[in-house]
């Protein structure tokens, strides 16, 4: 029975070590890309393996050279708002999209969702040039409500959505039917509260697609007060492309949006992924 006991410690002690090693090689590339932000450019290139830490003071500066070159204020702004609105629209057209998929017959159903896979299927920037034909049209562009329109329906949230109602009894609908509620009161008050974890996982996959989209940002809004972080700091390596100082210092400034919404709604995020079985 010792034995037995022994050799469980001595397993956990060793997954506890393995999990501390890979979190620790995990943060290495945070911690380098925060030493390197406060190092000159001549610390920052050096070969020396050794040169860890500035050896010349720790030149915050950077941080201020590249708050002034580039208004993050403003870049703060689009990305946020970008992503509020995306993460709202995805859940509500895919919460509704989902239930009729997922819990009402209705002529053509299986060809609509049909499509919906297929949309799934296809890469997204097949959309771009249809997209932005239709923006341009709506006198969009380098606008917030442009930045925001792709991201209006989800295929992957409605196919999310429709396996959470679909996995919920039918018994619920029932008895709330004999108790005289009507579609929308099932809806509302009985069937939607019950998914929240897939609205969760949702919201969570839709504002980290929307904070590390690249391309549409940069095609729709040409403007540097339109813009956000991912855009800007594009632009910004090709102006500062040899300032590895300066670039890092951007880095940093660019995550710090998503690790305040991380600290905040960190039982959300770890609830939503552990439900959905995704990844980030």
């Amino acid at each position: 029975m010792e034995s037995v006991q022994t050799r469980d410690k001595v397993n956990k002690i060793i997954i506890y070590v393995i999990l501390t090693i890979m979190a620790i090689i995990m943060l290495v590339p945070f911690v380098w890309m925060i030493l390197t932000a406060v190092k000159t450019n001549q610390e920052a290139i050096s070969v020396d393996p050794f040169y860890i830490f500035p050896h010349n003071g720790w030149h915050w500066e950077n941080f201020a050279s590249v708050w002034r070159s580039y208004n993050f204020f403003t870049l703060y702004k689009n990305t946020l708002l970008m992503i509020f609105f995306r993460v709202l629209c995805a859940v509500l057209t895919a919460t509704m999209a989902g239930y009729a998929f997922g819990r009402l017959n209705f002529p053509g159903k299986n060809a609509m969702f049909a499509l919906v896979l297929i949309q799934m299927m296809i890469p997204s920037q097949i959309f771009i040039i249809p997209q932005y034909l239709m923006v341009s049209k709506m006198g969009l562009l380098n606008t917030v409500s442009g930045l925001v329109f792709p991201g209006i329906v989800t295929a992957f949230g409605t196919y999310l959505l429709k396996t959470g109602y679909e996995g919920l009894p039918k018994d619920l609908e029932e008895a709330a039917s004999i108790d005289g509620c009507n579609i929308g009161q099932r809806f509302l008050k009985i069937m939607m509260p019950l998914t929240r974890s897939s609205m969760v996982s949702l919201s969570i996959f839709t504002a980290l697609f929307a904070f590390k989209d690249l391309m549409w940002p940069m095609i729709v809004c040409t403007r540097a007060e339109t813009t956000t972080l991912s855009a800007g700091r594009a632009k910004m390596q090709g102006q500062y492309g040899s300032d590895y100082p300066t670039m890092m210092a951007s880095a940093v400034l660019a995550i710090i949006p998503m690790v305040i919404i991380y600290v905040i709604f960190q039982k959300q995020f770890v609830e939503g992924i552990a439900t959905s079985g995704g990844k980030l």
